[in-house]
């Protein structure tokens, strides 16, 4: 915690000027204030995480409720204590409120309920990083701080309306922004909180709807833009943040996040994901970097990765002749209609691997509907699908793919790579062939990333089959218990229970009481 014995600012002496304490004296009063609340947040805080700690973990639900809070917790002490008085990033004035609002990386009220700072990324902030001379946004006055080693080594004054200097303001002519271009670069990207300009910040706080594409040559800000956007949004979107979804910030290689590493934490986010692409794909970690040139330029480019489309749709298609499925009590005819009318089942962009179970059960519908005779309908779904033939017929016309596989298919079947990019030269072909189709270069990692998403999970399948399948025989178990109560129920008694147990409610109700749990 910094100690604020002598002086919040430590301006040296060719900035005496600024030291003048009617320039600085509210904000002396106001960083007081900030390090009592700090502390007594610290002490209450670590008081919380310990008693959570000591607590029993329960199960389920509660001990995933008491694991999140002790997250919440640990994050917001580390973030406190990440930061003493430096918390601060500036102030601004109304230009009809004289009170100054204090802006910070994190919000801050103290004991009584008073706001000593206002996080970033509320609206009230939005000023002290948007308002321009031509735009003010209602300020009269803005101020920012530099903070060396835990106190105040500069600030800088701007001035809105014509008597916003009133005595309080210390001109220069430096702007925050100027003189962060002076800072020396180090091996990790230095805070850059407090310059962040208008037409960045723009970018920061726009919608979350759909995708933002932010371009700009190299030291435009990218990174700064879409490191604080990240942190923006896990504060103000409400599919964000706590117990909701998460952020993943995907770099180009470590060293890059590593250069980030500080800025998140510093923005008051430590639960952000930070991956490279090779992270992201299973094959990733043992990928080596692709030794031919023109190997690696073909890869490079996005129309290749297009191949991935027709590549599965080869395996996506309906027997041109239909057959016949034998029963235990009729022979069912399956037409080529047919097996289009089930190919027609998934819904729209539904993963090719997901899809067939969709297929699967649109195929015994039309099987069931189309027997003759009186088979119990649940000892015929039964039969068909255990239907050898069936199977197999559909493992033909729809297999389970794995992403691997398809992608190692193009870079050692010629054939396969004609016809999924057709306007590659046989040359072309001739160059991405590989005798080992698996020896994955860091190339392949987008074609491997875009085929999982094509495919999807090739267990999917079978896990719902298996849960389903679990499900009706619990369900059978329960109506034989139901069933052999009924029976022996005695003469007294049984006519209420009898009654009771026959109810179509009490039935439904065991599948929920007894279903299996994934």
């Amino acid at each position: 915690m910094n100690s604020l014995a002598t002086s919040a600012f430590d301006l040296p002496d060719r900035l005496s000027a600024k030291a003048d304490p009617a320039l600085i004296a509210d904000d002396e009063r106001h960083f007081a204030a900030i390090a009592e609340s700090l502390e007594q947040s610290i002490a209450d805080l670590s008081g919380r995480l310990d008693a959570e700690r000591r607590a029993a973990g329960g199960i389920g639900q509660e001990a995933m409720d008491r694991d999140m809070e002790i997250h919440r917790l640990t994050a917001r002490l580390r973030a406190l204590r990440r930061f003493g008085l430096d918390l601060c990033l500036g102030r601004i004035v109304g230009a009809d409120n004289p009170e100054p609002v204090y802006v910070g990386r994190l919000g801050l009220t103290d004991s009584a309920g008073r706001r000593l700072l206002v996080d970033w990324r509320s609206p009230v902030a939005e000023p002290f990083f948007g308002a321009t001379h031509a735009n003010p946004m209602g300020l009269a006055s803005r101020r920012r701080y530099r903070w060396t080693r835990g106190r105040i080594s500069d600030y800088w004054d701007e001035v809105f309306t014509p008597d916003g200097l009133e005595g309080h303001a210390a001109l220069d002519d430096q702007s925050a922004f100027i003189a962060s271009l002076g800072a020396s670069r180090s091996a990790r990207m230095r805070d850059v909180l407090g310059t962040i300009q208008a037409d960045q910040d723009a970018i920061v706080r726009a919608g979350s709807r759909g995708a933002l594409v932010v371009d700009g040559g190299p030291g435009t800000g990218k990174t700064v833009v879409a490191l604080h956007r990240t942190a923006y949004l896990l504060y103000s979107d409400p599919r964000l943040g706590h117990r909701r979804g998460g952020v993943l910030f995907v770099g180009p290689h470590q060293p890059y996040l590593a250069y980030v590493a500080d800025v998140l934490p510093s923005l008051g986010e430590e639960g952000v994901q930070t991956r490279t692409l090779r992270d992201l794909v299973a094959e990733g970690a043992a990928a080596t970097i692709e030794t031919d040139p023109d190997v690696a330029r073909l890869k490079s480019s996005a129309d290749l990765v297009r191949a991935i489309e027709p590549a599965v749709r080869f395996y996506e298609k309906p027997p041109a002749k239909g057959m016949t499925v034998e029963t235990h009590w009729s022979d069912i005819r399956l037409s080529a209609a047919d097996w289009a009318e089930a190919f027609e089942a998934p819904d729209p962009g539904t993963p090719h691997n997901e899809a067939r179970e969709a297929i699967w059960e649109r195929l015994l519908e039309i099987l069931m509907d189309s027997q003759d005779g009186d088979a119990p309908a649940d000892l015929l779904r039964r039969s068909l699908s255990r239907n050898e033939e069936l199977l197999t017929a559909l493992n033909r016309a729809w297999p389970v793919i794995d992403a691997a596989d398809l992608v190692g298919d193009l870079w050692s079947v010629p054939a396969y790579l004609r016809m999924c990019a057709p306007w590659l030269s046989p040359a072309d072909v001739r160059k991405l062939q590989r005798a080992d189709a698996q020896a994955w270069t860091v190339s392949d990692l987008p074609f491997l990333d875009a085929a999982r998403q094509r495919l999807g999970d090739p267990e999917a399948s079978l896990r719902k089959r298996r849960h389903s399948a679990a499900v009706a025989a619990e369900r059978a178990r329960m109506a034989r218990v139901i069933d052999d109560l009924i029976e022996v129920a005695d003469d007294e008694y049984g006519v209420g229970l009898v009654t009771m147990l026959r109810g179509e409610p009490v039935r439904s109700r065991t599948s929920s009481w007894t279903r299996p749990r994934n």
